[in-house]
């Protein structure tokens, strides 16, 4: 696991990213093309963090701060990568942002059906929030 480096996505890795999801991620997001992640570097340039070994992506994970609340979306490990300890230095890495920048609590977007991330998120150390459900609306661009 020491060969692996954590850092911070580039307008150049767009292409990159957007082809990994659709390979490691569970389903797609309304967000996921090219202006939208090209949107959220814009707004929060450091929010995007990508795990490389041996020079290929493994993993990533959307660390968004608002100034209010922590938001992690999109930690996704290449199966290739899975089970090596990728998420966990993700996670560790998007907290250590969070906490530099005043946050107190992370909070998670995770797919009900899905039992592979399920283990992830708890041996990361968070848990499903019951009293919670997300509403959402599309809004027309």
């Amino acid at each position: 696991m020491n060969d692996l480096a954590i850092r911070v996505a580039a307008p150049e890795d767009l292409d990159t990213v957007l082809a990994f999801w659709k390979d490691a991620a569970e389903g797609t997001s309304i967000s996921d093309d090219r202006d939208g992640v090209a949107r959220l570097l814009d707004r929060d340039p450091e929010s995007l963090l990508l795990a490389e070994r041996g020079g290929e992506l493994a993993g990533t994970v959307i660390a968004g701060f608002d100034g209010w609340r922590c938001h992690l979306y999109r930690l996704a490990v290449h199966p290739d990568h899975r089970r090596q300890g990728v998420a966990s230095a993700l996670l560790r890495a998007a907290e250590e942002r969070f906490t530099a920048l005043g946050g107190r609590r992370g909070d998670a977007m995770v797919l009900d059906h899905n039992a592979l991330a399920h283990h992830a998120w708890r041996a990361a150390g968070y848990a499903p929030q019951p009293e919670w459900s997300r509403w959402v609306k599309p809004l027309d661009s």
